[in-house]
């Protein structure tokens, strides 16, 4: 069964006759997104510190917005000001092609408090006008960046986690097979400032995470139509980071489709029961846990694509805030 609350979202967007965004341009789409999401998403609450940041990309500036949480009270003021913090590098959502910085300013300062960790979320490059792989870079060049400026950061090397939702799921997911096999020396951006032999991934906050281009899943035919992430629009969203359908097999983009899923760090996989991505996801956490990596995997059964970030409509998606922020306590040893 749907969630009474999800369908009562649903009924409202075909009652203010919302368009589909495959129906839009990426511009249009972009500034549709934006608009909505206060609507659906709670009001942002209040952390300890937000700092605009940019990191050195292969094709410029990547904006960064570091979160921090409050200090502790019972601590002395001054020793919390410069306290060392696990750091989670995080990646929205919105099929490579909508979602910025401030469509999930609200998801991060949640998972920030929730977790007690920074939190650095990145607005990489996405499509149409850089397809893919460019938002695979910019993440990689985010994490590169982060290593960095560790110190100046107060990031803990030893402590830091990727993750990420739906698309940005996807780009987490591939971020850690590419951190396993050794991109974290900067040479492929000329980055000379990041620290070498830095320590590995502890962790991988998959939610709803896109990991099968060929969207050939079970799911993608039983939720084809009528909640929210269509099969229209994941072919839209799809087209816009990927012209070529011979690229869908390339494993920056298919992580489900990688040689070799061993040796990941440890991951929490979140899908939704009437969501396209449903089975792709749990197909994920399976073949991490059938490679000897460390997977567990999480169904909300009732929910729809996205749903996390709908916090001020639908209960349920504080349950999965909690439960993301308590899995990341966990791989931090917070």
């Amino acid at each position: 069964m749907l969630d009474p609350q999800a369908r009562a979202l649903l009924d409202l967007m075909i009652e203010r006759q919302v368009p589909p965004v495959h129906t839009l341009g990426p511009v249009e789409a972009r500034r549709l997104y934006r608009e909505r999401r206060s609507f659906t998403q709670p009001d942002a609450l209040a952390v300890g510190e937000v700092r605009e940041l940019q990191a050195r990309g292969p094709h410029g500036a990547i904006p960064l917005r570091l979160y921090r949480p409050h200090a502790d009270a019972d601590a002395d003021l001054d020793a919390n000001v410069n306290t060392v913090l696990p750091l989670l590098l995080y990646l929205h959502g919105g099929g490579w092609t909508i979602g910025d910085l401030d469509t999930h300013d609200v998801l991060c300062r949640q998972l920030c408090l929730g977790s007690g960790a920074a939190v650095l979320a990145v607005d990489y490059r996405m499509g149409p006008e850089h397809p893919f792989p460019a938002a695979v870079d910019d993440a990689c060049a985010a994490l590169r960046w982060a290593r960095a400026q560790a110190g100046a950061l107060g990031i803990d090397v030893a402590r830091m986690a990727v993750g990420g939702d739906s698309a940005g799921g996807n780009l987490a997911a591939v971020l850690a097979l590419i951190d396993r096999d050794g991109d974290r020396d900067g040479d492929r951006d000329g980055d000379r400032e990041v620290v070498r032999d830095s320590p590995p991934l502890v962790f991988q906050l998959l939610i709803y995470p896109a990991t099968d281009m060929r969207a050939v899943a079970r799911s993608h035919l039983a939720n084809a139509q009528g909640y929210l992430l269509t099969a229209d629009s994941v072919a839209w969203y799809r087209g816009q980071y990927i012209a070529d359908p011979a690229q869908w097999a390339d494993w920056r983009a298919s992580p489900l489709l990688a040689a070799d899923l061993s040796r990941l760090p440890p991951a929490l996989v979140l899908t939704a029961g009437f969501d396209p991505l449903r089975d792709e996801g749990r197909q994920y956490a399976d073949a991490l846990s059938a490679a000897g990596s460390v997977a567990q995997y999480v169904c909300f059964e009732r929910q729809i694509h996205g749903f996390i970030t709908m916090g001020r409509v639908i209960d349920e998606a504080d349950t999965a805030v909690a439960l993301c922020a308590a899995a990341l306590r966990r791989a931090f040893g917070a």
